[in-house]
């Protein structure tokens, strides 16, 4: 079972709110939009071999069970080279990488260089806490559905691209535990289009709820 917990459409809840009533003026709809702002995705990305960065695309097309049209980690079972090398028959739980735009600009801040895409991910998004949703949440991208599997786990290719940028994805919290900030990783439930503007929903799952952990 899923609700919808936090389903934004134009930057306000649509939990109890009647979708067939219009705001009364746009005055009022860009107040609203300043207050609550809706996630959306700022890029997107696939490459057909297996480098490290990916190539900006106009659109993406997700398709159910498989992955990004075009991508080589597309796939029922694991194409990330290091699983395909451990067991190639792993059912593949990083069909889609997801990186939040506001890692992007931290890690610039701290000077790095890095561009949505630089780091490998299929969408890059605004204004949205990936890390902070639990397994199995789902993303609805128009008529695409992603479901989240875990995190990616930051490795020694980030240092290759950039000198120290692995160890400038990787963090501790208040209780010294590590924290993992390169992006989350999915499977597509539901194939379709994704687009830069894109609004993103969110459906968590009901009952108990567990951390996204490294897949």
């Amino acid at each position: 079972m899923f609700q919808p917990l936090q389903r934004l459409r134009n930057g306000i809840p649509a939990q109890g709110r009647d979708d067939s009533r219009e705001l009364e003026s746009s005055e009022c709809s860009q107040e609203k939009n300043k207050i609550v702002s809706s996630p959306t995705v700022l890029a997107v990305h696939r490459s057909p071999t297996h480098s490290f960065s990916k190539r900006l695309a106009l659109s993406i097309r997700l398709i159910a069970g498989l992955g990004v049209e075009g991508d080589a980690h597309a796939g029922e079972t694991v194409k990330h080279r290091s699983r395909v090398a451990r067991d190639p028959t792993q059912p593949n739980l990083r069909q889609v990488h997801l990186i939040h735009a506001e890692l992007l600009d931290e890690l610039t801040a701290v000077g790095f260089t890095v561009k949505p895409g630089d780091m490998g991910e299929n969408i890059t998004t605004r204004g949205l806490d990936l890390l902070a949703l639990p397994t199995g949440t789902r993303l609805l991208i128009g008529q695409a559905v992603i479901e989240l599997t875990g995190l990616r786990n930051p490795c020694i290719q980030l240092d290759r691209f950039q000198a120290g940028l692995m160890q400038a994805t990787l963090d501790r919290d208040a209780a010294g535990n590590l924290v993992r900030k390169a992006g989350v990783m999915g499977v597509v439930l539901v194939g379709g289009d994704v687009l830069p503007n894109d609004s993103i929903h969110m459906e968590v799952p009901t009952g108990a709820q567990r951390r996204l952990e490294p897949v």
